[in-house]
C-alpha cells in the first residue's frame, strides 16, 4: 500500500517534470517575467505574452465563485434545515444530473441562452456593442457547472453536524436561521473552505464550456462585458494548429505548466490556511 501511495504521488511529479521539459525552450529564450507580464500574443513573430490568458482565467474563476458560492450555500442550508423530505427527493436527483452532464452541454446552453441574454438585456446598457461572448457569460456558465458540486459538498457537511448541537441551540431559544448560522455553518467552516478550494480547482481547469462562450480574444479584460481567453481555452484551441513550430509548442506547454503550478500552489496554500482554521 505504501508503494501504491508513492506511485500515485509520483504522477504529480512526473506530470510537472514533463511539462517543464517541454516548456524549457521558451523559458530559455524569453525571461519568465516577460512571459507573464507581456500582453502581445503573436506566435509567428515569437511574441508570447501570457498576461491576457492569466487575467482571463482569474476573471472567469472569480465570477464563477462569486455567483455559485452564496447560491450553493443557501441552497444547502435550505435542504438540510428547512425543506421536507419530498423536496429532497426531487432536488438531490436533479443535482446529480447537473453534476454528471458533459461540459459541452453547458457550453451549448450558454451559447443558446446566456450569450443572447447578455447581448440583448445587459450589454447595451454598458457598452456600445457586444456579441454576448464575454467574460460574464463564461463566469455564469462556469458557476452553473460548479454549483451542484458545491451544493452536494455543503449538504454532506451540514448533515454531519451533530443533532445534539442543533437541539441544544433550539433549547436555548434559537431560531432555525440562528442555529444554521451560529452552529451549523460555524461548525462546518473548515469543510466549507475545503469545498470552495475544490470548486476553484475545478473552475481553473474547465475548458470546453468556457471556450464556447468566452469570446477567445487575447486581451486583458477591463470589464465583465469584454471577451477573454483563459489558459485552458488557449491550449484547447491552438494545440492542434501549431504547424510544427517548436517555440509555439513550447509556449502551449508553458501555458499548461502555468496552470499546473497555479492549481498546485493554490491547493498547498489552502491546506495551510485550512489547518490554521481547524486549529482555531
Amino acid at each position: 500500500m505504501r508503494t501504491v501511495t508513492v506511485v500515485a504521488l509520483l504522477f504529480v511529479l512526473v506530470m510537472g517534470w514533463g511539462l517543464y521539459q517541454k516548456s524549457a525552450p521558451i523559458l530559455g529564450e524569453i525571461p519568465l517575467w516577460n512571459l507573464l507580464t507581456d500582453s502581445t500574443w503573436q506566435p509567428f513573430k515569437n511574441q508570447f505574452g501570457f498576461l491576457p490568458f492569466v487575467m482571463g482565467t482569474i476573471w472567469v474563476t472569480i465570477i464563477a465563485i462569486v455567483i455559485s458560492l452564496p447560491l450553493s450555500l443557501f441552497t444547502a442550508i435550505f435542504l438540510t434545515e428547512y425543506s421536507r423530505r419530498c423536496v429532497k427527493k426531487i432536488v438531490y436527483p436533479a443535482l446529480d444530473i447537473l453534476a454528471s452532464l458533459p461540459s459541452v452541454i453547458y457550453g451549448v446552453w450558454g451559447t443558446l441562452v446566456i450569450v443572447p441574454w447578455i447581448s440583448d438585456k445587459l450589454a447595451p446598457h454598458f457598452v456600445d456593442f457586444s456579441a454576448g461572448y464575454t467574460t460574464l457569460a463564461a463566469g455564469i456558465v462556469l458557476s452553473i457547472m460548479v454549483l451542484p458540486l458545491l451544493v452536494s459538498l455543503f449538504v454532506e457537511l451540514f448533515s454531519s453536524v451533530s443533532v445534539d448541537l442543533r437541539d441544544t441551540a433550539y433549547a436555548l431559544g434559537s431560531t432555525r436561521w440562528q442555529t444554521a448560522k451560529k452552529v451549523v455553518m460555524r461548525k462546518s467552516l473548515p469543510g466549507i473552505f475545503a469545498s470552495v478550494v475544490l470548486a476553484v480547482s475545478r473552475a481553473l481547469g474547465e475548458t470546453i464550456a468556457v471556450l464556447m462562450v468566452c469570446g477567445n480574444l487575447p486581451q486583458v479584460p477591463q470589464s465583465v462585458f469584454d471577451a477573454c481567453y483563459p489558459l485552458p481555452a488557449l491550449i484547447a484551441n491552438n494545440y492542434g494548429e501549431m504547424l510544427s513550430l517548436p517555440m509555439y509548442e513550447s509556449a502551449l506547454m508553458f501555458a499548461a505548466l502555468l496552470l499546473f503550478v497555479v492549481v498546485l500552489l493554490f491547493n498547498l496554500v489552502s491546506r495551510i490556511i485550512l489547518r490554521k482554521i481547524e486549529e482555531n
